[in-house]
């Protein structure tokens, strides 16, 4: 979707996508956004409760029927487990897609690991096909003005054109470019606080390949898997900068890391977004 300033001041519905990669401010601008009359869509959240809510409780049912007094109730049907994920708690999910590398570490096994990716894959399209619908939704049910869409990090890595396109035709597409500064200081967050991440499957392939040289491992399960994400993470936030770079040249508009963490109140993030519109 494109328009001028004007335009979108003027806009009395408004529904922005903010792209970028996990940790640039997304999610806090669409937390201090919920109080001020706009809808908060959260593609992770939709994923985990909506797409993946039966895998997640398999995976937890699996690891408590290895307890034998958790698995005599559950066989009895005398308890039950539940998801209890929301917007601001998506360790479900994150724990769903887990870490590759040695199982005596947490790990998973390549073939577990790469099916759990392609499922949150799936997932996502899917979530974020959903955007037009919960923008009506948020109007027509719950009777916001305005719709967020908080994208994942990993959106840059649907290689299907059409559904960037539902998204850009729906919403007006805004993507938080990160400075160096910014970059260092994510991967070094990163470094400090592994966790789950999602990698397109050739990126994975040859990221592997060129750990396995580095390290000198043979094994996926000779693998330490904090030490491998570590690893990847600057590569996956380098390769995915570009990607990034070229859906808002095509489709959107760019604010900076830095002003977006700056933005304290609804009319300062319409003043934000208005600027990128007049370049």
């Amino acid at each position: 979707m494109r328009m001028d300033r004007q335009e979108f001041l003027d806009w009395q519905q408004k529904r922005v996508t903010l792209l970028g990669m996990s940790g640039v401010g997304k999610t806090r601008l669409a937390n201090m956004l919920r109080n001020d009359d706009w809808f908060h869509y959260s593609v992770d959240y939709r994923i985990g409760t909506r797409y993946l809510d039966e895998p997640i409780l398999d995976n937890i049912k699996q690891q408590a029927m290895q307890v034998p007094f958790l698995r005599d109730l559950l066989r009895s049907d005398s308890i039950y487990i539940s998801n209890n994920i929301t917007v601001d708690n998506l360790e479900p999910l994150s724990t769903f897609l887990g870490m590759l590398g040695n199982p005596d570490l947490g790990g998973l096994a390549l073939s577990e690991f790469k099916r759990r990716q392609a499922l949150h894959l799936e997932g996502e399209i899917a979530a974020m096909r959903d955007v037009e619908a919960f923008a009506e939704k948020a109007r027509s049910i719950y009777g916001y003005d305005h719709f967020l869409n908080d994208a994942s990090g990993s959106f840059c890595e649907i290689d299907d054109a059409s559904v960037i396109e539902s998204v850009a035709d729906n919403t007006l597409m805004i993507y938080i470019q990160t400075s160096p500064e910014d970059e260092a200081f994510l991967i070094e967050r990163a470094a400090r606080n592994p966790k789950p991440l999602y990698y397109r499957d050739s990126f994975l392939d040859a990221q592997l390949a060129n750990f396995y040289t580095e390290r000198g491992v043979e094994y996926t399960a000779q693998i330490d898997p904090s030490d491998f994400v570590r690893w990847v993470f600057p590569h996956l936030f380098k390769s995915r900068i570009p990607r990034y770079e070229a859906i808002a040249d095509k489709y959107g508009y760019v604010i900076s890391a830095r002003d977006a963490f700056e933005v304290q109140n609804a009319e300062e993030f319409l003043s934000l977004i208005g600027d990128a519109l007049r370049v």
